[in-house]
């Protein structure tokens, strides 16, 4: 059976892909094909099915498809520093041929196209930025390095940076908390990680002084926000929406039964000027029992709870048509969470902003640990030019694909 599982070889400086393997691929026992790759063993909606597309990688993260239907990979390397690289995606015949695109970049995470056809990566303390058909590929500095914008914060528990272009073509950036849920300021009124311009948790705007320029000037566009991963931009109304990873330990500090139900993981439509809570206030603006007295009515209302530890890592809304009807303009979420709830692809429908209504419908599921298959970990979720849904897993080290083949 063919694997695509394109192992790297580099030789005179070309990279090549492989296409004869066995019946695993990724570590997944695959049985038959979806779509030309080898399928996985999972649950899917009738006519849908999921293959493996790519694998070999240490800890893939974010993914950009092209309009010529390559895609660029993210890879953080792991947690050591310096260890990430990006690679070029070739589709073809059911076959990918891997090149890697730059290396030796500091855990790298979010991916994304700019409105001046740059293309931008979110590293720890900043962001880069190369042309996508430049070989070699020159990285760039714009914030951090070299570019004489200030670095990024680099510490603590939630370093990675995630990107998004709003509606106006500049630049928001997640700066994740530093802490778990500001621990050191229990029994206090204020939480000085979470206050003032640099505080931590929450969304910056980094505006350019022309189109495909430099940054000039960042302000705060939204806080109370602990790790800001998932962002997705509905293209249609322009609005902007986070899928937030709510603390950790709540359990112990209310006594509850377990730790996997609560707090509750949260969508939220961004605004500018907003504060979400964060460390002070937890689900509908409930208080943190480590600020009691804080007042959450100022804070705003998360448009939709998620599943306790659901960890959505990354989400967006599939504006395809090789879909089904009821599922065109779905905002599509990937929960990477280990725990119980985790370890999903759902879509939620959406009203004509981009709202996620009603409850949500699993796309996968069943991605459970089962005998020599691993657990699934989704962490970025994209929308290819033809049509299908690309995932990675840095659990398994993969790129997943999800399609719809029909009854």
């Amino acid at each position: 059976m063919r694997t695509l599982s394109s192992r790297l070889a580099f030789f005179a400086g070309l990279a090549l892909s492989a296409t004869v393997g066995n019946s695993f691929a990724a570590g997944y026992p695959v049985s038959g094909q979806c779509d030309g790759y080898p399928r996985i063993n999972v649950s899917t909606p009738p006519g849908f099915c999921v293959g493996v597309v790519a694998d070999g990688f240490t800890f893939p993260r974010g993914i950009l498809p092209l309009s010529n239907g390559d895609a660029l990979l993210v890879d953080m390397g792991g947690w050591q520093n310096n260890k990430g690289s990006v690679w070029r995606l070739h589709f073809q015949n059911s076959t990918v041929q891997k090149t890697r695109v730059l290396d030796k970049l500091d855990r790298p995470h979010g991916i994304v196209m700019g409105p001046d056809k740059n293309v931008y990566v979110g590293v720890v303390g900043g962001v880069i930025r190369f042309k996508p058909d430049q070989t070699p590929a020159v990285a760039e500095h714009m914030i951090g390095g070299t570019s004489g914008m200030p670095a990024l914060p680099a510490t603590g528990r939630h370093p990675l940076v995630s990107l998004l272009f709003d509606k106006d073509g500049q630049l928001l950036v997640n700066t994740g908390s530093e802490s778990d849920n500001c621990d050191a300021a229990a029994g206090q009124s204020v939480c000085k990680e979470a206050e003032g311009k640099e505080a931590r948790g929450l969304v910056r705007r980094y505006r350019f002084d022309k189109p495909g320029g430099k940054f000039i000037d960042w302000q705060v566009f939204s806080s109370g926000l602990r790790n800001s991963v998932a962002l997705a931009l509905h293209g249609e109304s322009g609005t902007i929406w986070q899928g937030e990873n709510s603390r950790d330990a709540i359990g112990r500090k209310l006594n509850l039964p377990n730790d996997n139900d609560l707090p509750h993981d949260e969508i939220n439509r961004l605004e500018a000027g907003a504060n979400y809570g964060w460390p002070y206030c937890y689900d509908n603006n409930l208080p943190s029992p480590e600020f009691p007295k804080a007042d959450c009515k100022k804070t705003r209302t998360p448009v939709k709870l998620l599943p306790g530890h659901a960890a959505p890592l990354g989400m967006a809304f599939y504006t395809a048509q090789k879909f089904p009807a009821s599922w065109q303009g779905n905002l599509l979420v990937g929960f990477h969470g280990y725990r119980d709830n985790g370890h999903r692809l759902v879509a939620f429908a959406t009203d004509q902003n981009g709202a996620p209504t009603g409850n949500f419908k699993s796309l996968i599921e069943g991605w459970g640990a089962k005998g020599a298959q691993p657990m699934g970990a989704p962490v970025d979720v994209r929308v290819a030019a033809d049509g299908s849904v690309l995932i990675t897993e840095d659990r398994n080290a993969d790129v997943l694909r999800l399609v719809y083949i029909g009854k």
